[in-house]
């Protein structure tokens, strides 16, 4: 049976990719990396705890002797790499945390599975031939699009935050191992992901959690940012593709076309709200939406063009974003009202 390494797998893609993967791979033992941070939770996994298919380790990629310990050890035939810090507010705040999580942790896992699957550059040692590592980054290294346009595969990296910059780092980084020595990878680059299982920090379970404690629900600035939204499965969904169809050395785009400003997305929520938890006296959860001042480099519209792993892979966002969003709303209501 062959090993994978996942990780930050507690963490909210990371989670949901797990249970996919599990459910759909019988030939692998899967090994779930994660530093237990404030953004993961450990129960999300529950359902496949004591699967003899599963292994959890708590550690950190910034830790290279352990990745070197862990991969001697389980001998991983391939690396899908959530782990990240991913909150920009905190990246303005604690750049450092960024930078050794990202960049340093990522260089850490390249090494390590480098010195694994490889003889010498370019020459992968018996048994690792078709291993890949797997790099998830975001949209958001591309920087901020004007009214028209769509990020592609080939679009210039411009980060404007010290999380983009650190992402666009760790791009950079995957893409060097594959053309210096070698190394299988592939890179994705995905629009905002929604879902059960995301941080309490983001914006879709902070506009539920506010609401349903009658909090005021802030909006940076004008509300009239844009951003492309993906649903968690659907993204889970695409990154199995790639592992098992994933052409090795490209980068793929993924989002789920369904744009939408900061400012609608509230007030799709709290429609909806409305109707499952009407608040009594012809009162709608809009009341509770307040401004509040921007942002530092907050970019103005993300979307991204997907034609790439649609043509290559025929992958598809499946999930309708009402349907979608309904989900999502409904597991918060039942997290934010025991």
């Amino acid at each position: 049976m062959k090993n994978i390494l996942i990780t930050g797998g507690c963490g909210f893609i990371g989670s949901h990719f797990i249970l996919k993967f599990l459910k759909v791979n019988k030939d692998y033992h899967l090994v779930n990396l994660d530093n237990l941070t404030y953004a993961s939770n450990i129960k999300y996994l529950d359902e496949v705890k004591d699967s003899p298919k599963y292994t959890f380790v708590q550690g950190d990629i910034v830790d290279f002797e352990l990745l070197k310990d862990l991969f001697l050890k389980y001998q991983f035939d391939s690396v899908v790499h959530f782990a990240a810090e991913s909150h920009v507010d905190n990246s303005i705040h604690s750049p450092a945390d960024f930078i050794n999580t990202n960049i340093l942790g990522t260089f850490n896992l390249l090494e390590n599975a480098k010195n694994l699957w490889l003889n010498e550059k370019f020459e992968l040692r018996e048994g690792f031939k078709k291993s890949k590592f797997i790099h998830i980054s975001t949209d958001e290294v591309y920087g901020s699009l004007g009214a028209t346009g769509l990020f592609n595969e080939q679009s210039s990296y411009l980060p404007n935050s010290p999380y983009s910059a650190s992402k666009a780092s760790s791009d950079l980084l995957v893409r060097s191992y594959f053309h210096t020595y070698g190394l299988n990878i592939n890179i994705t680059n995905c629009s905002n992901n929604y879902g059960p299982h995301q941080h309490n920090e983001k914006l879709i379970p902070t506009i539920i959690r506010n609401a349903i404690a009658q909090k005021p629900i802030p909006i940076y600035g004008d509300g009239l940012n844009v951003r492309d939204w993906l649903y968690v499965e659907d993204h889970c969904e695409a990154i199995l593709q790639l592992f098992n169809k994933g052409k090795i050395g490209e980068k793929y785009n993924i989002g789920g076309n369904f744009e939408l400003t900061n400012l609608e997305m509230v007030n799709i929520i709290l429609e909806k709200l409305d109707s499952i938890l009407p608040l009594g006296n012809n009162e709608s959860y809009k009341k509770y939406i307040v401004f509040v001042k921007d942002r530092a480099g907050h970019d103005r519209r993300y979307a991204i063009d997907s034609s790439k792993i649609k043509k290559e892979l025929q992958w598809s966002a499946k999930t309708s974003f009402d349907s979608g969003i309904e989900k999502t709303i409904h597991y918060y209501i039942s997290l934010y009202k025991r």
